[in-house]
């Protein structure tokens, strides 16, 4: 099947056609033509401002598969990733059972096939994700792990950071880990402030979050290794990282691309879908995460994609689960709260380049010959997600209703075209 993008502008810095606009023909998932002439094909795509980068890699998506699916299968999160335009998607390990063995690395890599999106596993750091005993990691990145990370559990043990980090390093690998002190944070329910203390909730303190990325710091210059902080959202986290880069640790850290979206203040009391962890803090800590990601400390926006059921959710706040599902608007979330600070070519690096370089993995390039693996958008075309258009199974998320800038076209990715709107 040959399907054409008419005058599309191309955001791919391998690329020759960097920033120009082109016709870019496609046949059984092979780029066969990139120029200005007209091409014959089964399928055009045409929008005025339409833009084609490199597919959107996600390093951070809970799927419920195995074990959990009445929150997310495979399918489920394939379909969601497609529709917010990602053609890769780092699982995370905490399902039933956890990702910790070769049979379970293999699972989601096989499962992955036929999908128009290809699962990334990451396995657990410890056995069960319950931070005590290693895993046998050396085992795991043979059998096709990317990283390494607790997930939603974060490591508290400083011994076990530390082994973890000399043995990754026999193999070169990732060791991920959310920075959150679990003692400090316990029972708390949104960030620790002014409107915690009128709203009469228990809070969740920056400092929880800065004490471990100092801690995890300290261990890496002393063990070497490769370290990479998920969802940061604290000013003083992003300053001490930016100083570990300055002191040449080989360190990087992402941030959920939702976080800048509210603030303490700004959240609906009491709403479950504003529940996240870390939770939405101050203005101060949503400014350093746009300075963060001006000047290159922050490496990654990630989706943060936390499905949940409804009975998870409806609930009283300090009963209801954290997080919220963002896979469908995690790049439109980010182009309408930090389009002050990112250009389009910028936000989309966040999105494809950023986490490669994190993960060692190939950059796809846009040119005659290679296999697509490609991401259509408009960055200028609003539109506003509901809970009838939604992929995911689960609806616990705070944008349904709002209007957002950025709107995902479709990917091409493994010979398959998923295209969100209809020519």
């Amino acid at each position: 099947m040959k399907v054409l993008l008419q005058a599309a502008t191309i955001y791919n810095p391998q690329s020759e056609y960097h920033l120009q606009q082109q016709n870019i023909l496609f046949e059984d998932g092979i780029i066969t033509y990139i120029g200005p002439d007209a091409q014959q094909a089964d399928e055009t795509v045409a929008v005025e401002g339409m833009c084609v980068s490199a597919g959107w890699i996600d390093m951070h998506a809970f799927v419920g598969d195995p074990g959990l699916e009445y929150k997310e299968d495979l399918d489920s999160l394939a379909a969601a990733a497609a529709a917010g335009g990602f053609t890769e998607v780092v699982c995370l390990p905490n399902v039933v059972p956890v990702v910790q063995s070769k049979g379970a690395v293999g699972y989601l890599r096989n499962r992955s096939q036929q999908l128009p999106v290809t699962l990334l596993p990451a396995a657990a750091i410890t056995v069960d994700a319950k931070g005590a005993d290693l895993t046998e990691m050396i085992d795991l990145h043979k059998a096709g792990a990317v990283a390494f990370t607790d997930g939603t559990n974060p490591l508290q043990g400083a011994d076990i950071v530390l082994k973890a980090l000399q043995y990754v390093q026999l193999f070169d690998g990732l060791l991920m880990n959310k920075p959150e002190h679990t003692r400090l944070t316990e029972h708390g329910q949104m960030h620790e402030g002014e409107a915690s203390t009128r709203l009469g909730m228990k809070g969740i303190p920056s400092l929880a979050e800065e004490v471990m990325v100092t801690r995890d710091l300290q261990l890496l210059a002393y063990t070497g290794g490769r370290m990479h902080f998920s969802l940061l959202s604290t000013a003083a986290a992003i300053a001490a990282v930016r100083q570990a880069k300055a002191d040449g640790l080989a360190v990087t850290c992402d941030v959920a691309s939702y976080q800048a979206a509210f603030t303490d203040e700004t959240i609906v009391p009491f709403d479950t879908n504003y529940k996240v962890a870390p939770p939405f803090r101050s203005a101060a800590d949503a400014a350093a995460i746009k300075e963060g990601l001006r000047d290159g400390t922050i490496d990654a926006l990630v989706s943060a994609h936390m499905p949940h059921d409804t009975e998870a959710k409806k609930l009283e706040f300090d009963l209801a689960d954290f997080g919220i599902t963002n896979l469908e608007t995690a790049f439109a979330v980010a182009h309408t709260t930090l389009g002050d600070v990112l250009s389009v070519e910028q936000l989309v690096e966040k999105f494809t380049a950023g986490p490669r370089r994190i993960l060692r993995l190939p950059d796809p390039r846009i040119a005659v010959g290679e296999a697509a693996n490609l991401t259509v958008f408009h960055p200028g075309m609003g539109w506003s997600p509901t809970e009838a258009r939604a992929k995911s199974k689960s609806r616990n998320s705070p944008f349904f209703g709002r209007e957002l800038k950025g709107t995902v076209i479709g990917t091409i990715h493994k010979g398959q075209v998923t295209l969100q709107l209809s020519f």
